[in-house]
Protein backbone atom coordinates (compact mmCIF):
# COMPACT_ATOMS: atom_id res chain seq x y z
CA UNK A 1 0.00 0.00 0.00
CA UNK A 2 1.44 3.70 -0.66
CA UNK A 3 1.51 5.68 1.99
CA UNK A 4 0.46 10.15 1.19
CA UNK A 5 3.83 11.96 1.29
CA UNK A 6 3.79 14.24 4.51
CA UNK A 7 2.30 17.76 3.78
CA UNK A 8 4.55 20.87 3.02
CA UNK A 9 5.87 22.32 6.55
CA UNK A 10 3.13 23.48 8.89
CA UNK A 11 3.31 26.73 8.57
CA UNK A 12 3.36 26.89 4.32
CA UNK A 13 1.24 29.06 2.70
CA UNK A 14 0.03 26.27 -0.04
CA UNK A 15 -0.04 22.54 0.83
CA UNK A 16 0.13 20.74 -2.77
CA UNK A 17 -0.42 17.04 -1.18
CA UNK A 18 -3.53 16.43 1.43
CA UNK A 19 -4.59 13.53 1.83
CA UNK A 20 -6.97 13.12 5.30
CA UNK A 21 -8.33 10.08 4.27
CA UNK A 22 -4.66 8.19 4.86
CA UNK A 23 -4.60 6.92 8.38
CA UNK A 24 -0.96 7.64 8.54
CA UNK A 25 -0.72 10.65 6.45
CA UNK A 26 -4.07 12.22 9.48
CA UNK A 27 -1.91 11.15 12.43
CA UNK A 28 1.66 12.57 11.63
CA UNK A 29 0.82 15.85 10.27
CA UNK A 30 -2.92 15.99 8.79
CA UNK A 31 -4.55 16.05 12.29
CA UNK A 32 -2.73 18.99 13.79
CA UNK A 33 -2.84 20.94 10.75
CA UNK A 34 -6.44 20.48 9.94
CA UNK A 35 -7.10 21.41 13.73
CA UNK A 36 -5.20 24.26 14.16
CA UNK A 37 -6.80 26.00 10.52
CA UNK A 38 -10.05 24.90 12.22
CA UNK A 39 -9.32 27.11 15.81
CA UNK A 40 -8.56 30.11 13.62
CA UNK A 41 -11.58 29.91 11.29
CA UNK A 42 -13.76 29.64 14.12
CA UNK A 43 -11.96 32.80 15.45
CA UNK A 44 -13.06 34.77 12.21
CA UNK A 45 -16.60 33.51 11.44
CA UNK A 46 -17.30 33.95 15.04
CA UNK A 47 -16.38 37.60 14.37
CA UNK A 48 -18.20 37.74 11.03
CA UNK A 49 -21.52 36.44 12.68
CA UNK A 50 -21.07 39.36 15.49
CA UNK A 51 -21.07 42.20 12.64
CA UNK A 52 -23.62 40.66 10.91
CA UNK A 53 -25.87 40.69 13.57
CA UNK A 54 -24.17 44.48 14.81
CA UNK A 55 -27.57 46.26 14.04
CA UNK A 56 -29.32 43.81 16.05
CA UNK A 57 -27.55 45.21 18.84
CA UNK A 58 -27.16 49.21 17.59
CA UNK A 59 -31.11 49.80 16.80
CA UNK A 60 -31.06 49.41 21.27
CA UNK A 61 -28.69 52.52 20.84
CA UNK A 62 -31.15 54.03 19.02
CA UNK A 63 -33.40 56.20 21.15
CA UNK A 64 -36.47 58.41 20.08
CA UNK A 65 -33.73 61.19 18.87
CA UNK A 66 -33.12 59.25 16.08
CA UNK A 67 -36.64 59.53 14.85
CA UNK A 68 -37.18 56.02 13.79
CA UNK A 69 -39.99 54.04 14.24
CA UNK A 70 -40.31 50.53 15.29
CA UNK A 71 -41.22 49.18 11.70
CA UNK A 72 -38.21 51.19 10.67
CA UNK A 73 -36.31 49.59 12.62
CA UNK A 74 -37.44 45.90 11.54
CA UNK A 75 -36.74 46.88 8.19
CA UNK A 76 -33.23 47.92 8.71
CA UNK A 77 -32.03 45.21 10.76
CA UNK A 78 -33.86 42.71 7.94
CA UNK A 79 -31.19 44.57 5.47
CA UNK A 80 -28.16 42.89 6.55
CA UNK A 81 -29.99 39.64 7.27
CA UNK A 82 -30.54 39.78 2.98
CA UNK A 83 -27.46 40.80 2.10
CA UNK A 84 -25.94 38.46 4.34
CA UNK A 85 -27.85 35.51 2.84
CA UNK A 86 -27.52 36.46 -1.09
CA UNK A 87 -23.38 36.80 0.08
CA UNK A 88 -23.38 32.90 0.89
CA UNK A 89 -23.16 31.26 -2.44
CA UNK A 90 -20.46 33.97 -3.84
CA UNK A 91 -18.56 32.75 -0.87
CA UNK A 92 -18.89 29.66 -0.95
CA UNK A 93 -16.89 29.13 -4.13
CA UNK A 94 -14.67 32.19 -3.29
CA UNK A 95 -12.62 29.31 -0.96
CA UNK A 96 -11.55 27.05 -4.45
CA UNK A 97 -10.80 30.15 -6.67
CA UNK A 98 -8.67 32.26 -3.77
CA UNK A 99 -7.42 29.64 -1.62
CA UNK A 100 -8.75 29.23 2.40
CA UNK A 101 -6.46 31.00 3.84
CA UNK A 102 -6.48 33.74 1.32
CA UNK A 103 -10.31 34.26 1.38
CA UNK A 104 -10.31 33.64 5.41
CA UNK A 105 -7.88 36.85 5.40
CA UNK A 106 -9.73 38.72 3.12
CA UNK A 107 -13.04 38.22 4.65
CA UNK A 108 -11.92 39.24 7.82
CA UNK A 109 -10.57 42.43 6.49
CA UNK A 110 -13.47 43.51 4.58
CA UNK A 111 -15.33 43.23 8.53
CA UNK A 112 -13.72 46.72 8.77
CA UNK A 113 -15.93 48.20 6.24
CA UNK A 114 -19.49 47.56 7.53
CA UNK A 115 -17.86 48.25 11.01
CA UNK A 116 -16.00 51.75 10.44
CA UNK A 117 -18.91 53.01 8.38
CA UNK A 118 -21.15 52.42 11.22
CA UNK A 119 -18.94 53.94 13.56
CA UNK A 120 -19.01 57.17 11.68
CA UNK A 121 -23.01 57.11 11.13
CA UNK A 122 -24.21 55.96 14.30
CA UNK A 123 -25.68 59.62 15.90
CA UNK A 124 -28.69 61.56 15.59
CA UNK A 125 -29.37 63.32 12.47
CA UNK A 126 -28.59 60.88 9.99
CA UNK A 127 -30.84 60.50 7.46
CA UNK A 128 -32.70 56.88 7.61
CA UNK A 129 -31.45 55.69 3.92
CA UNK A 130 -27.66 56.31 4.83
CA UNK A 131 -28.54 53.56 8.09
CA UNK A 132 -30.04 51.34 5.34
CA UNK A 133 -26.79 51.38 3.20
CA UNK A 134 -24.70 50.78 5.98
CA UNK A 135 -26.53 48.02 7.70
CA UNK A 136 -26.98 46.58 3.95
CA UNK A 137 -22.51 46.65 4.20
CA UNK A 138 -23.07 44.56 7.11
CA UNK A 139 -24.18 42.05 5.59
CA UNK A 140 -20.44 40.74 4.61
CA UNK A 141 -20.48 39.52 7.79
CA UNK A 142 -23.35 36.81 7.04
CA UNK A 143 -21.20 35.67 4.09
CA UNK A 144 -18.42 34.34 6.16
CA UNK A 145 -20.17 30.92 7.62
CA UNK A 146 -20.24 29.82 4.02
CA UNK A 147 -16.96 30.28 3.17
CA UNK A 148 -15.61 29.38 6.25
CA UNK A 149 -17.97 25.89 6.10
CA UNK A 150 -16.39 24.91 2.75
CA UNK A 151 -12.78 25.85 3.73
CA UNK A 152 -12.91 23.41 6.64
CA UNK A 153 -14.83 21.04 4.57
CA UNK A 154 -11.81 19.81 2.80
CA UNK A 155 -9.50 19.79 5.85
CA UNK A 156 -10.89 16.71 7.58
CA UNK A 157 -11.33 13.00 6.77
CA UNK A 158 -15.29 12.23 6.36
CA UNK A 159 -15.42 10.30 9.38
CA UNK A 160 -14.35 14.06 11.31
CA UNK A 161 -15.73 16.40 9.45
CA UNK A 162 -19.37 15.71 11.47
CA UNK A 163 -17.50 17.07 14.59
CA UNK A 164 -15.46 19.62 13.24
CA UNK A 165 -18.35 21.34 11.17
CA UNK A 166 -20.77 21.03 13.93
CA UNK A 167 -17.75 22.73 16.50
CA UNK A 168 -17.21 25.67 13.74
CA UNK A 169 -21.18 26.22 13.06
CA UNK A 170 -21.64 26.59 16.65
CA UNK A 171 -18.49 28.49 17.21
CA UNK A 172 -19.46 31.07 14.49
CA UNK A 173 -22.99 31.15 15.84
CA UNK A 174 -22.10 32.23 19.42
CA UNK A 175 -20.56 35.57 17.97
CA UNK A 176 -24.40 36.44 17.84
CA UNK A 177 -24.94 36.14 21.71
CA UNK A 178 -21.47 37.00 22.39
CA UNK A 179 -22.15 40.75 20.11
CA UNK A 180 -25.28 41.28 22.45
CA UNK A 181 -23.49 40.22 25.93
CA UNK A 182 -21.08 43.24 24.92
CA UNK A 183 -23.97 45.79 23.67
CA UNK A 184 -25.39 45.03 27.40
CA UNK A 185 -22.38 45.24 28.84
CA UNK A 186 -21.85 48.71 27.23
CA UNK A 187 -25.75 49.99 27.80
CA UNK A 188 -25.00 49.20 31.27
CA UNK A 189 -22.40 51.24 32.13
CA UNK A 190 -22.32 54.20 29.68
CA UNK A 191 -25.87 53.92 28.46
CA UNK A 192 -27.05 54.15 25.02
CA UNK A 193 -25.56 56.86 23.70
CA UNK A 194 -22.59 55.07 23.63
CA UNK A 195 -22.44 52.76 20.25
CA UNK A 196 -19.12 53.63 19.03
CA UNK A 197 -17.63 51.97 21.78
CA UNK A 198 -19.67 48.52 20.71
CA UNK A 199 -17.87 49.10 17.20
CA UNK A 200 -14.75 50.18 19.29
CA UNK A 201 -14.68 46.89 20.39
CA UNK A 202 -14.94 45.23 17.00
CA UNK A 203 -12.51 46.74 15.03
CA UNK A 204 -9.44 45.45 16.93
CA UNK A 205 -10.42 42.29 17.17
CA UNK A 206 -10.99 42.05 13.39
CA UNK A 207 -7.21 43.38 13.20
CA UNK A 208 -6.06 40.52 14.90
CA UNK A 209 -8.26 37.69 13.51
CA UNK A 210 -6.94 38.80 10.27
CA UNK A 211 -3.55 38.76 11.61
CA UNK A 212 -3.93 35.35 12.88
CA UNK A 213 -5.27 33.91 9.62
CA UNK A 214 -2.79 34.80 7.74
CA UNK A 215 0.17 33.80 10.08
CA UNK A 216 -1.50 30.48 10.99
CA UNK A 217 -4.16 28.66 8.15
CA UNK A 218 -3.42 27.14 4.88
CA UNK A 219 -4.61 26.95 1.68
CA UNK A 220 -5.18 23.49 -0.39
CA UNK A 221 -3.98 23.46 -3.83
CA UNK A 222 -6.05 20.36 -4.73
CA UNK A 223 -9.60 22.43 -4.16
CA UNK A 224 -11.00 23.23 -7.14
CA UNK A 225 -14.72 24.99 -8.23
CA UNK A 226 -16.89 21.90 -8.78
CA UNK A 227 -20.02 23.70 -10.84
CA UNK A 228 -20.69 20.23 -12.20
CA UNK A 229 -22.31 19.88 -8.83
CA UNK A 230 -23.48 23.18 -7.96
CA UNK A 231 -25.21 22.82 -11.54
CA UNK A 232 -26.50 19.57 -11.13
CA UNK A 233 -27.68 20.31 -7.54
CA UNK A 234 -30.13 23.29 -8.65
CA UNK A 235 -32.02 20.25 -10.74
CA UNK A 236 -32.00 18.18 -7.58
CA UNK A 237 -35.90 17.98 -5.72
CA UNK A 238 -34.41 17.57 -2.95
CA UNK A 239 -32.29 20.86 -2.79
CA UNK A 240 -35.30 23.11 -2.74
CA UNK A 241 -36.97 20.47 -0.05
CA UNK A 242 -34.10 20.86 2.64
CA UNK A 243 -33.73 24.79 1.69
CA UNK A 244 -37.53 25.21 2.44
CA UNK A 245 -36.84 23.64 5.96
CA UNK A 246 -33.74 25.18 6.53
CA UNK A 247 -36.15 28.64 6.51
CA UNK A 248 -37.49 26.93 9.19
CA UNK A 249 -34.84 26.50 10.97
CA UNK A 250 -31.89 28.47 10.66
CA UNK A 251 -34.29 31.09 9.05
CA UNK A 252 -35.72 31.57 12.60
CA UNK A 253 -32.75 31.65 14.30
CA UNK A 254 -31.23 34.68 12.78
CA UNK A 255 -34.92 36.26 12.48
CA UNK A 256 -35.34 36.23 16.09
CA UNK A 257 -31.85 36.83 16.79
CA UNK A 258 -32.04 40.30 14.56
CA UNK A 259 -35.87 40.97 16.06
CA UNK A 260 -36.19 39.93 19.78
CA UNK A 261 -34.62 42.82 21.22
CA UNK A 262 -37.15 45.01 19.29
CA UNK A 263 -40.00 43.09 20.15
CA UNK A 264 -39.35 43.25 23.69
CA UNK A 265 -39.10 47.24 23.59
CA UNK A 266 -42.03 47.82 21.51
CA UNK A 267 -44.62 44.88 22.20
CA UNK A 268 -43.64 45.01 26.26
CA UNK A 269 -42.20 48.84 26.58
CA UNK A 270 -39.01 46.99 28.28
CA UNK A 271 -36.32 50.08 28.02
CA UNK A 272 -32.75 49.36 25.92
CA UNK A 273 -31.42 48.09 29.21
CA UNK A 274 -33.84 45.87 29.67
CA UNK A 275 -34.23 44.13 26.54
CA UNK A 276 -30.29 43.44 26.39
CA UNK A 277 -30.58 41.91 29.58
CA UNK A 278 -32.80 38.70 27.70
CA UNK A 279 -31.71 39.00 24.05
CA UNK A 280 -28.79 37.22 24.31
CA UNK A 281 -30.10 34.51 26.17
CA UNK A 282 -32.08 32.36 23.46
CA UNK A 283 -29.20 32.84 20.83
CA UNK A 284 -26.97 31.56 22.91
CA UNK A 285 -28.67 28.32 23.68
CA UNK A 286 -29.75 27.76 20.48
CA UNK A 287 -25.36 27.67 19.34
CA UNK A 288 -24.47 25.67 21.97
CA UNK A 289 -27.44 23.09 21.00
CA UNK A 290 -27.14 22.82 17.77
CA UNK A 291 -24.18 20.15 17.89
CA UNK A 292 -27.21 17.63 19.70
CA UNK A 293 -29.32 18.07 16.89
CA UNK A 294 -26.65 16.32 15.04
CA UNK A 295 -26.21 13.63 17.80
CA UNK A 296 -29.92 13.02 17.87
CA UNK A 297 -30.50 12.76 13.92
CA UNK A 298 -27.50 10.05 14.29
CA UNK A 299 -29.04 8.37 16.94
CA UNK A 300 -32.79 8.64 15.57
CA UNK A 301 -32.50 9.92 12.26
CA UNK A 302 -32.52 13.56 10.90
CA UNK A 303 -36.30 13.11 9.16
CA UNK A 304 -37.65 11.79 12.87
CA UNK A 305 -36.19 14.64 14.80
CA UNK A 306 -36.72 17.25 12.31
CA UNK A 307 -40.18 16.49 12.20
CA UNK A 308 -40.66 16.58 16.17
CA UNK A 309 -38.94 19.79 16.60
CA UNK A 310 -41.16 21.58 13.73
CA UNK A 311 -44.33 20.24 16.03
CA UNK A 312 -42.63 21.51 19.34
CA UNK A 313 -41.79 25.08 17.40
CA UNK A 314 -45.64 24.91 17.10
CA UNK A 315 -46.33 24.52 20.12
CA UNK A 316 -43.91 27.04 21.15
CA UNK A 317 -45.04 29.84 19.05
CA UNK A 318 -48.58 29.17 20.27
CA UNK A 319 -47.39 29.89 24.10
CA UNK A 320 -46.05 33.06 22.45
CA UNK A 321 -49.28 33.74 20.92
CA UNK A 322 -50.56 32.68 24.05
CA UNK A 323 -48.21 35.11 26.12
CA UNK A 324 -49.25 37.86 23.54
CA UNK A 325 -52.36 38.10 24.26
CA UNK A 326 -52.28 38.06 27.99
CA UNK A 327 -49.38 40.41 28.28
CA UNK A 328 -47.53 37.89 30.14
CA UNK A 329 -43.48 39.41 29.34
CA UNK A 330 -42.53 36.08 31.56
CA UNK A 331 -44.42 33.47 29.97
CA UNK A 332 -43.62 35.55 26.56
CA UNK A 333 -40.00 35.29 27.10
CA UNK A 334 -40.11 31.52 28.18
CA UNK A 335 -41.79 30.92 24.49
CA UNK A 336 -38.85 32.60 22.74
CA UNK A 337 -36.41 31.10 24.25
CA UNK A 338 -37.91 27.82 23.99
CA UNK A 339 -37.86 29.16 20.39
CA UNK A 340 -34.35 29.28 19.51
CA UNK A 341 -33.19 26.27 21.30
CA UNK A 342 -35.53 24.32 19.41
CA UNK A 343 -34.51 26.19 16.23
CA UNK A 344 -30.78 25.04 17.24
CA UNK A 345 -31.87 21.60 18.06
CA UNK A 346 -33.26 21.94 13.92
CA UNK A 347 -30.39 23.72 12.47
CA UNK A 348 -28.12 20.41 13.64
CA UNK A 349 -30.95 17.77 12.54
CA UNK A 350 -31.66 19.43 8.95
CA UNK A 351 -28.10 19.83 8.04
CA UNK A 352 -27.71 16.05 9.22
CA UNK A 353 -30.32 15.06 6.76
CA UNK A 354 -28.74 16.63 3.71
CA UNK A 355 -25.37 14.08 2.92
CA UNK A 356 -27.78 11.31 4.45
CA UNK A 357 -30.37 11.62 1.61
CA UNK A 358 -28.20 11.96 -0.94
CA UNK A 359 -26.55 8.13 0.14
CA UNK A 360 -29.35 7.22 0.17
CA UNK A 361 -30.17 7.97 -3.25
CA UNK A 362 -26.23 6.48 -3.86
CA UNK A 363 -27.37 3.16 -1.87
CA UNK A 364 -30.90 2.39 -4.37
CA UNK A 365 -28.83 3.40 -7.60
CA UNK A 366 -26.25 0.28 -6.49
CA UNK A 367 -29.24 -1.47 -5.63
CA UNK A 368 -30.35 -0.98 -9.36
CA UNK A 369 -26.85 -2.20 -10.70
CA UNK A 370 -24.98 1.01 -10.78
CA UNK A 371 -21.44 1.11 -9.50
CA UNK A 372 -20.66 2.16 -5.83
CA UNK A 373 -17.66 3.70 -6.40
CA UNK A 374 -19.16 6.55 -8.92
CA UNK A 375 -22.61 6.62 -6.99
CA UNK A 376 -21.03 7.58 -3.92
CA UNK A 377 -18.67 10.05 -5.46
CA UNK A 378 -22.04 12.29 -6.41
CA UNK A 379 -23.38 11.77 -3.33
CA UNK A 380 -20.47 13.49 -1.91
CA UNK A 381 -20.26 16.48 -4.65
CA UNK A 382 -24.10 16.69 -4.81
CA UNK A 383 -24.36 16.98 -0.68
CA UNK A 384 -21.67 18.87 -0.61
CA UNK A 385 -23.49 21.62 -3.00
CA UNK A 386 -27.05 21.54 -1.54
CA UNK A 387 -25.20 22.58 1.79
CA UNK A 388 -24.26 25.54 0.40
CA UNK A 389 -27.51 26.45 -1.19
CA UNK A 390 -29.68 25.42 1.62
CA UNK A 391 -27.31 27.37 3.99
CA UNK A 392 -27.97 30.60 1.82
CA UNK A 393 -31.62 30.16 0.78
CA UNK A 394 -32.44 29.29 4.51
CA UNK A 395 -30.67 32.59 6.12
CA UNK A 396 -33.62 34.32 3.93
CA UNK A 397 -35.65 32.71 6.32
CA UNK A 398 -34.30 36.28 8.54
CA UNK A 399 -35.19 38.52 6.53
CA UNK A 400 -39.18 37.22 6.31
CA UNK A 401 -39.17 37.03 10.11
CA UNK A 402 -38.19 40.89 10.55
CA UNK A 403 -40.27 41.87 7.37
CA UNK A 404 -43.32 40.30 8.90
CA UNK A 405 -42.70 42.10 12.12
CA UNK A 406 -42.61 45.30 10.58
CA UNK A 407 -46.06 44.91 8.76
CA UNK A 408 -47.29 43.60 11.67
CA UNK A 409 -46.52 46.15 13.99
CA UNK A 410 -47.05 48.93 11.14
CA UNK A 411 -50.57 47.86 10.93
CA UNK A 412 -51.53 46.02 14.70
CA UNK A 413 -48.93 47.77 17.00
CA UNK A 414 -48.54 44.37 18.17
CA UNK A 415 -46.21 41.31 16.96
CA UNK A 416 -49.44 38.89 17.09
CA UNK A 417 -49.88 38.78 13.56
CA UNK A 418 -46.30 37.62 12.66
CA UNK A 419 -46.53 35.11 15.61
CA UNK A 420 -49.68 33.33 13.99
CA UNK A 421 -47.80 33.87 10.21
CA UNK A 422 -44.83 31.40 11.52
CA UNK A 423 -47.06 29.22 13.81
CA UNK A 424 -48.69 28.67 10.73
CA UNK A 425 -45.67 28.10 8.52
CA UNK A 426 -43.88 25.58 10.93
CA UNK A 427 -46.96 23.17 10.42
CA UNK A 428 -46.69 23.52 6.51
CA UNK A 429 -42.90 22.47 7.40
CA UNK A 430 -43.90 20.33 9.92
CA UNK A 431 -46.02 18.20 7.44
CA UNK A 432 -43.70 18.57 4.26
CA UNK A 433 -41.21 17.05 6.42
CA UNK A 434 -43.86 14.03 6.87
CA UNK A 435 -44.72 13.46 3.38
CA UNK A 436 -40.91 13.66 1.93
CA UNK A 437 -39.21 11.55 4.40
CA UNK A 438 -41.23 9.73 6.85
CA UNK A 439 -44.66 8.69 4.98
CA UNK A 440 -44.64 4.76 5.50
CA UNK A 441 -42.25 3.29 2.15
CA UNK A 442 -43.13 0.41 0.19
CA UNK A 443 -41.23 -2.61 0.72
CA UNK A 444 -40.67 -2.61 -3.16
CA UNK A 445 -36.20 -2.36 -3.24
CA UNK A 446 -36.68 -0.40 -6.10
CA UNK A 447 -39.12 2.06 -5.04
CA UNK A 448 -37.32 6.04 -5.21
CA UNK A 449 -38.77 6.58 -1.82
CA UNK A 450 -36.10 4.35 -0.25
CA UNK A 451 -33.50 6.76 -1.01
CA UNK A 452 -35.13 8.84 1.52
CA UNK A 453 -35.51 6.60 4.30
CA UNK A 454 -33.55 6.89 7.57
CA UNK A 455 -32.92 10.07 6.87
Amino acid sequence: MTTAPDAQPARSRWIDDWHPEDAGFWERTGARIANRNLWFSILCEHIGFSVWTMWSVLVLFMGPEYGIDAAGKFFLVAVPTLVGAVLRLPYTFAVARFGGRNWTIVSALLLLVPTTLAAFVMQPGTPYWVFIVVAAVGGLGGGNFASSMANINTFFPESRKGWALGLNAGGGNIGVPVIQLIGLLIIATAGTGAPRVLLGVYLPLIVVAAVLAATTMNNITSVRNDTGAFVESIRERQTWVMSFLYIGTFGSFIGYSFAFGLVLQNQFGRTPLQAAAVTFIGPLLGSLIRPIGGRFADRFGGGRVTFWNFIAMVLATAVVIGASAIGSLTLFTVGFVLLFVLTGLGNGSTYKMIPAIFNGQAKVAVAGGAEEGPAMLRARRISGAVIGIAGAVGALGGLFINLAFRQSFLTAQTGAPAYWSFLAFYVVCAVVTYVVYLRPVPAEATHPRLAYAGV
